[in-house]
């Protein structure tokens, strides 16, 4: 279980990551904000700074559910476990907050709560 755990927990923190990579790096390309169902460049131009910032929000996520799988496979269970849960739950979190921003979110929502919440479920039950 604590592998089958690992590997959801794993792919969130990845998915995290990639997710900051397009919000706070790749954001002005088209094929990025274009995903985030962003009208044209002027308004990527625009909301650049607000996409930049929310990216970190994702990478902090992602690097904390990763560390907390390090601190986990070394030894270091209980903080392992609690940073693991923390960071999953927030990534669940903030898909149900995603979704209740209209139906169009739905998809985004499922893409990015899915990974974590059955790694969070999984840790919860190992």
């Amino acid at each position: 279980m604590r592998i089958a755990a690992s590997v959801f927990v794993g792919l969130a923190a990845l998915l995290h990551v990639f997710i900051f990579w397009m919000e706070s790096v790749g954001w002005t390309r088209p094929e990025v904000w274009k995903r985030f169902g962003v009208a044209d460049q002027a308004a990527a131009d625009v909301t650049r700074p607000m996409a930049y910032n929310q990216g970190f929000y994702n990478l902090f996520l992602g690097l904390g559910a990763a560390l907390g799988l390090v601190l986990w496979w070394t030894g270091h269970d209980t903080a392992g476990r609690t940073l693991v849960l923390f960071c999953t739950g927030s990534m669940v979190a903030a898909a149900a907050v995603l979704v209740t921003t209209g139906r169009s979110y739905v998809r985004a929502a499922l893409t990015q709560g899915t990974l974590p919440l059955v790694g969070l479920v999984l840790t919860l039950l190992t």
